[in-house]
């Protein structure tokens, strides 16, 4: 059984906000160093035992991997060859920890040019730019690290009961999210929407996550969808019963607040509850092959 600690979105989103950012700019150089996969994959950060990952990165015949530690609060840069250098974040504002950043990969003998300005966030500042002094809670993050360890395995588990194409645990720092997104097989190209938009939903999905909650939802939750979304999706029974439907950008959202998944007597078997209620309910609805996707050792 998983333990969920506290994640009141008042209490800790200054500092969510200045780690959003720090993410975005590790994320932003895997996505320009690592060789492009499809569906922006090459993009995401993994957790690790220690905090969130670029994992190795290929870079002129060898390699690099950029782990922000949450639980020291520091920043790792390390090479295949054994050379790295760290630094803490506490205390930073994004310029120092851009700036600090870019030198530890510069003296790797690592060259890598980002846009250096956050993606879809409430910030508009160029990263070098932005000096103003950054509230961080280390407790609040390690706390939140501890939710991510917790719910990266339960997602774990319900990877496993799938066979077909599926994404790992993987989470997508321009929208702060954790997710598993899993594949029917079928293509259906999006039409309109951005570059990014038309490669993420070229193939029927459906998918899940967890955030930590925004302005515009202040509370973490978990949440699934499916695209394209099939007619009666919103009529779909979603388990537990403190489980709903709600409406994003003109579609269907089926929520979990976490607070009703900690407060369950068994969380983990909640989660599962809920991811295994929505999938359940699209796939039937869209008419995916789920027999011929179940796992056979689920």
């Amino acid at each position: 059984m998983i333990t969920l600690p506290p994640l009141p979105y008042a209490e800790w989103s200054d500092t969510k906000d200045t780690l959003h950012l720090f993410l975005q700019i590790i994320g932003k150089i895997r996505l320009k160093a690592h060789p492009k996969l499809n569906h922006w994959w090459h993009v995401t950060l993994y957790p690790s035992v220690r905090g969130l990952t670029t994992g190795r990165i290929p870079y002129q015949g060898s390699g690099f991997e950029i782990l922000y530690d949450m639980v020291d609060h520091k920043v790792v840069v390390s090479r295949n060859d054994g050379q790295q250098r760290e630094f803490a974040v506490a205390g930073k504002s994004v310029a120092a920890f851009y700036e600090t950043l870019f030198s530890c990969l510069e003296a790797l003998g690592i060259s890598v040019k980002i846009v250096a300005v956050p993606y879809d966030n409430k910030s508009k500042t160029p990263f070098p730019e932005d000096t103003a002094q950054r509230a961080y809670d280390a407790a609040a993050v390690s706390r939140f690290w501890q939710a991510l360890c917790s719910i990266s395995s339960v997602f774990e588990t319900y990877r496993s009961g799938f066979a077909g194409k599926q994404t790992p645990v993987q989470l997508y720092w321009h929208s702060f999210d954790l997710v598993v997104t899993r594949f029917s097989g079928r293509a259906h190209p999006l039409q309109g929407g951005t570059q990014s938009d038309r490669e993420a939903y070229s193939h029927e999905v459906i998918s899940i996550g967890f955030w930590p909650g925004d302005d515009t939802f202040p509370e973490a939750a978990f949440y699934g969808y499916a695209y394209p979304e099939p007619a009666g999706m919103n009529q779909a029974a979603l388990q537990p019963d403190e489980a709903f439907w709600a409406e994003k950008n003109g579609g269907a959202l089926a929520i979990l607040k976490y607070a009703d998944a900690s407060a369950a007597d068994d969380p983990s078997a909640a989660i599962l509850s809920f991811l295994d209620s929505l999938y359940d309910g699209a796939a039937a609805r869209a008419d995916w092959p789920a027999s011929e996707l179940r796992h056979a050792y689920s």
